[in-house]
């Protein structure tokens, strides 16, 4: 589809554009979100009717039966999906853009070769590429999905050699390629080069763990918009180009948030393989000669009602007792008593780029309550209490006060600024860093052990009392 498309169908690319373009702007606040969704929604439409109304779309039963296909899979999944699993839905997305995009480019090179037509340099290259970085996303999104979802363990998997042979397949992949572009119909050398991009997809992911994964679900949303772009120039289509692009970069900045907001680059989040090694007593200071401070629900619930101000702080272990509809409640329950009650929201809290946000909304919190890191911070000095739950790396004031620690220069929710603090958790068990957490062990920290569900259940039932 070149550049000699009828002028209504580029114009329509052309209107898709600017509102897939709005509708990035407009997602980068919790606010206009959803308007920035629709509005993305739209741009799809658009892009899709006009490309179906160009001529050269010859099977239009073909077409309409995947359509169908897809909207009925689409509805059912956007049905049944708990948004607490929503992080492995968008890695199981990103995998299957990838796999379209990959899927284009073999689809044009069956064409092009079993009709013995001639294969531009360009066209071959764009091939190439769609191939590469199509299969390495999908193979790696789905083990990005088998570790969310609990297929396969979401620690590390690391062996001997494993970078040399990312890098050796790599190399094959160049070589392939290189025959390719020399030989066009050298199918065992295509088929060749799909089953080594797929490879090193898998490859790719394995040693990063579950902790890392609002980086890797960043990064390969930005590979499928790179993917799709590439798909675009194999088939000409200006809208897919664009898009595409848009979905790259903006991912690739999404990325590069993650990997600052927890103060490491990128090589060391796909590399290092962090989270593998616990540190022990030794390397973060004796346990043995700490204690904590313990509370029970009734207690804890006084302290919340009677306070001035109260911050919540969740986290992973919120999503993984889906406790965000409780924690609202709670916080209602806390405003009807004339409590100010905020919500600090870490960058890299959970499991894929704003997935606090995501389980809050879905809870309906008010977008006025939540506050990012950088704007929260100037306020604990004078929040009476705060209300922790399942965070733990994100609070940890070792990445501030201890050089000896992994996280050591990662910026944190600074709870222990406040008065008070107050931490859900089941037991004492160290954060995906595998460290201990300072926090627990201040002065002014009690820990009310328990399910989060359970235990902000029981908060709201004593509030009720009060």
């Amino acid at each position: 589809m070149s550049g000699y498309l009828p002028t209504g169908i580029q114009l329509t690319y052309l209107v898709a554009a600017t509102l897939f373009m709005i509708g990035l702007k407009q997602m980068g606040s919790p606010a206009t979100a959803r308007k920035g969704n629709l509005l993305g929604a739209i741009a799809m439409l658009l892009a899709v009717v006009a490309t179906l109304l160009d001529k050269q779309v010859l099977s239009y039963g073909l077409i309409l039966v995947a359509i169908a296909i897809g909207s009925a899979i689409g509805s059912l999944i956007a049905y049944k999906v708990a948004m607490t699993d929503m992080p492995q839905m968008v890695g199981l997305l990103n995998g299957l853009g990838g796999l379209a995009s990959s899927l284009v480019a073999v689809g044009e090179y069956w064409r092009v070769t079993s009709n013995g037509l001639e294969l531009p340099l360009v066209d071959n290259l764009s091939i190439m590429a769609s191939v590469l970085i199509g299969n390495i996303t999908f193979t790696g999104s789905m083990i990005a999905f088998a570790k969310l979802q609990g297929i396969m363990k979401g620690a590390p998997i690391r062996f001997g050699y494993q970078q040399t042979i990312n890098i050796l397949l790599l190399v094959a992949f160049g070589v392939g390629a290189a025959l390719i572009i020399a030989d066009p119909t050298n199918v065992a050398g295509f088929i060749s080069i799909n089953v080594i991009s797929l490879l090193v997809g898998v490859l790719f992911v394995i040693p990063i763990g579950g902790g890392d994964m609002p980086v890797v679900i960043s990064l390969l949303n930005s590979l499928s918009g790179v993917a799709a772009s590439a798909a675009g120039f194999v088939v000409m289509n200006n809208v897919l180009i664009i898009s595409g692009a848009l979905v790259g970069a903006s991912g690739l900045i999404l990325t590069q948030i993650m990997c600052k907001a927890m103060n490491r680059t990128l090589p060391n989040v796909l590399f290092s393989g962090f989270g593998t090694t616990l540190v022990t007593d030794g390397d973060a200071g004796n346990s043995s000669n700490k204690t904590v401070k313990t509370i029970d629900p009734e207690e804890c619930a006084m302290m919340l009602g009677y306070a001035r101000s109260v911050v919540i702080v969740p986290g992973y272990g919120m999503a993984v007792a889906q406790a965000q509809h409780a924690v609202r409640e709670l916080s209602d329950m806390l405003e009807r008593k004339g409590v100010e009650v905020k919500f600090a929201i870490h960058p890299v809290a959970g499991r894929m780029p704003g997935h606090m946000n995501v389980l809050l909304a879905e809870a309906n919190v008010p977008y006025s309550q939540l506050y990012d890191m950088d704007d929260i911070n100037t306020q604990f000095e004078n929040t009476d209490v705060v209300l922790i739950i399942g965070a733990n790396d994100v609070v940890n004031p070792a990445a501030k006060t201890n050089q000896a620690s992994p996280i050591y220069g990662m910026p944190i929710l600074e709870v222990d600024k406040a008065k008070n603090a107050i931490v859900i958790k089941r037991g004492m068990s160290a954060g995906f860093a595998g460290v201990e957490n300072d926090l627990f062990y201040q002065q002014k920290t009690m820990m009310l052990f328990g399910g989060a569900k359970d235990m902000v259940s029981k908060l709201a039932n004593e509030l009720k009392q009060i």
